[in-house]
């Protein structure tokens, strides 16, 4: 889809270490699209909300949002549920990347809006895997609305 080619791609992640490892994941599918990291649920709201308005910050929304759910401050749970009520920003495809195989975490994501739940692989090379079917989904086949 070439509306999305350069726009971010969010991960909300507080793990440096997961970070890095989706960070080079994702080069390996050579994406021209910049990764851009919240390391909080705060501070993941105060980009998406107010995009735009704060220097250092992309001036666009993102392609799509990577969401872990245990996170420092305000947990991906709540992030997800502000972000689908919100109408400028509910259209944005949210993927819960979570360690949790709890049914309760699943069932709770996609009741608050969840496009999708996958998770955390152990093994780097599954990682890759992921990495690669989430560019070709959310970036190359999925038609998804213009964001206002």
């Amino acid at each position: 889809m070439i509306p999305s080619v350069h726009k971010p791609i969010l991960v909300v992640e507080d793990s440096v270490e997961d970070f890095t490892a989706l960070g080079r994941a994702f080069r390996k599918q050579a994406l021209p699209n910049p990764l851009l990291r919240c390391e909080d649920g705060d501070q993941a709201l105060e980009y998406l909300q107010g995009y735009g308005k704060h220097a250092g910050w992309p001036k666009e929304l993102p392609a799509f949002v990577l969401l872990d759910l245990n996170l420092p401050g305000t947990d991906g749970r709540t992030v997800l549920g502000i972000l689908k009520k919100d109408p400028q920003l509910q259209s944005i495809p949210v993927i819960i990347f979570s360690t949790s195989t709890n049914s309760r975490d699943i069932e709770e994501c996609y009741r608050l809006g969840a496009n999708s739940y996958l998770t955390k692989p152990i093994e780097y090379s599954v990682l890759e895997e992921k990495t690669q079917l989430l560019v070709r989904y959310w970036l190359n086949t999925a038609e998804l609305p213009p964001l206002s």
